[in-house]
């Protein structure tokens, strides 16, 4: 039954000449004094959403980013930074890129968040897909085999510091503790201090492929499916319910999901659309080249992947996969209860920003959805 209700804000600032006849995205360039507008961004939604009811504001981890899009790099801080501002909303990580951090560095910094927070900070983890940010850290990205093997090893050592009282891990990447004397004793395991206050901690991953569905089902994580055309929707969440029973976890159909959707609310589906359709195409002139769009054609082929360029959709195409819902709040308040009805354990949705939609209408967005559609579900 759906019951929270969240927002992926990836750090956008008010983008200038947005569409799809607009500036090109890698011609963006934006000094640093704008690139900085995501804080204040970030701290006047928050307010707002705090205010109206929400859930979450799940935010996005990326790095070198002048041309606009994508300008948080650290969701950890971010979030922490947030709580001491609201009183209640959490604060979701969407995603920490694992291999671009040492996996010790990420668990302590989640475990002194989770302690000052009292628990609102929501741990996130992803493999990354800039090549631009991933590999100038060192991390290998390019090459998916690498990135995945380093990525579920340093999970392991996550899980390890995590749950443990001590712990030590040897592996391809990692030795921990390193092979050395210690104040006159050879070192055989360390302690994470601090440990998450409160455990086991819940995790989130985005769901990109069968086998992250595999990964995230055989170590206990949650999955978000994010603005996927809802035939594939249908299968991942079956596969994601198959794959933990084979893990021995009886799951009821979309139980430890998070439905991602965009949105626009209106007088009336065509008014919807033409507003947010700017919005939409400045979005995918972005995220388009990088496969990101997860549709299916007629004969249920997707039309991208992660890491593979994919044609860019219109926001008729979005619509008519109900990837993107626009219209009056009572036609999504009714997209809703058909999604309770196929999806019974389905609780949480979040809302994406369409890219290109300035701040302030954004928060109009939200106080229509507050107003004319969680009043429906919350609180029942």
């Amino acid at each position: 039954m759906i019951k929270n209700f969240s927002v992926l804000y990836v750090g956008n600032i008010d983008l200038d000449d947005v569409g799809s006849g607009g500036t090109p995205s890698d011609e963006r360039r934006y000094p640093n004094e704008r690139l900085t507008e995501s804080m204040e961004t970030a701290e006047q939604v928050a307010g707002l959403m705090d205010e109206l009811g929400f859930y979450a504001l799940w935010m996005a981890e990326h790095h070198f980013q002048r041309e606009g899009y994508e300008t948080i790099p650290n969701l950890i801080l971010m979030g922490t930074h947030l709580a001491g501002k609201t009183e209640r909303l959490k604060f979701g990580c969407a995603f920490n890129i694992v291999p671009m951090w040492h996996p010790v560095r990420l668990a302590e910094d989640y475990a002194m968040a989770d302690i000052l927070t009292n628990g609102r900070i929501i741990f996130g983890v992803g493999r990354g897909y800039h090549s631009r940010e991933v590999e100038s850290f060192g991390a290998p990205v390019i090459d998916n085999d690498a990135n995945r093997a380093l990525f579920e090893e340093q999970m392991d050592v996550i899980f390890k510091a995590f749950n443990e009282e001590s712990f030590s891990h040897k592996g391809k990447h990692f030795t921990i503790p390193p092979e050395v004397e210690y104040r006159g004793y050879d070192l055989q395991e360390v302690t994470l201090v601090p440990r998450p206050k409160h455990l086991p901690v819940q995790m989130w991953q985005p769901i990109v492929s069968g086998r992250t569905i595999d990964f995230i089902a055989r170590n206990g994580i949650n999955g978000v499916v994010g603005l996927t055309g809802e035939t594939l929707v249908e299968g991942i969440f079956e596969q994601y319910k198959d794959a933990n029973a084979k893990y021995g976890r009886d799951l009821e159909l979309g139980e430890n999901l998070a439905l991602e959707v965009g949105f626009y609310i209106a007088d009336g589906r065509q008014e919807a659309m033409d507003k947010l359709r700017p919005y939409h195409d400045e979005r995918y002139k972005w995220f388009a080249p990088f496969g990101f769009v997860r549709y299916a054609d007629e004969q249920g082929r997707v039309w991208g992947t992660p890491g593979a360029p994919a044609r860019t959709p219109h926001i008729e195409d979005g619509v008519q996969q109900r990837a993107w819902i626009c219209g009056t709040a009572e036609e999504f308040v009714e997209f809703l209860r058909e999604l309770e009805a196929k999806y019974p354990g389905l609780e949480h949705i979040m809302l994406h920003w369409a890219e290109g939609m300035p701040r302030a209408e954004f928060m109009e967005q939200l106080r229509l959805f507050a107003e004319g559609v969680m009043p429906e579900f919350v609180g029942r």
